[in-house]
């Protein structure tokens, strides 16, 4: 397993960012880079069942809400898949990279905010991730800079 840090700086307050980036509608808009149409079923509340899916509802991952310090730090415990509209935490394919964190952090600076995110994630899939998550967070740092 392998950790990636990627970091950004908004300028927007804290709250903004926060909101704009766990609010339903928009986090659509700011994953698309992931796959178009994906989605979250569930609540950030800390210790809440959450689940990532894809644009048909039948794939995805399944997790909790680790910590929710609000406009500060948010902490993803990734579970498992679901596949087929199940969630998978026990087979071998889910076991192989779960348990397995994905962090927000936001902290205040000059006129704006930085918000660091952290991810543990398969050497498999890290390229993939080093793509995708600049493109995820300049399409979040439009939306909050509106």
């Amino acid at each position: 397993m392998k950790q990636l840090t990627f970091t950004t700086t908004i300028r927007a307050p804290r709250e903004v960012v926060w909101n704009t980036m766990l609010d339903s509608q928009s986090y659509r808009e700011w994953t698309r880079p992931f796959m178009e149409g994906s989605y979250y079923e569930g609540s950030w509340d800390e210790g809440a069942t959450i689940r990532f899916l894809s644009p048909d509802g039948q794939d995805g991952m399944v997790s909790t809400i680790e910590r929710n310090v609000p406009n500060e730090f948010i902490s993803i415990k990734h579970l498992g898949v679901v596949a087929n509209g199940k969630d998978d935490t026990e087979s071998p394919a889910a076991a192989g990279w779960a348990p397995a964190y994905e962090n927000y952090r936001f902290e205040t600076v000059g006129g704006g905010t930085q918000l660091t995110v952290t991810q543990d994630i398969l050497e498999d899939y890290a390229a993939m991730m080093e793509d995708k998550w600049p493109k995820a967070l300049e399409a979040l740092k439009a939306l909050c800079e509106r």
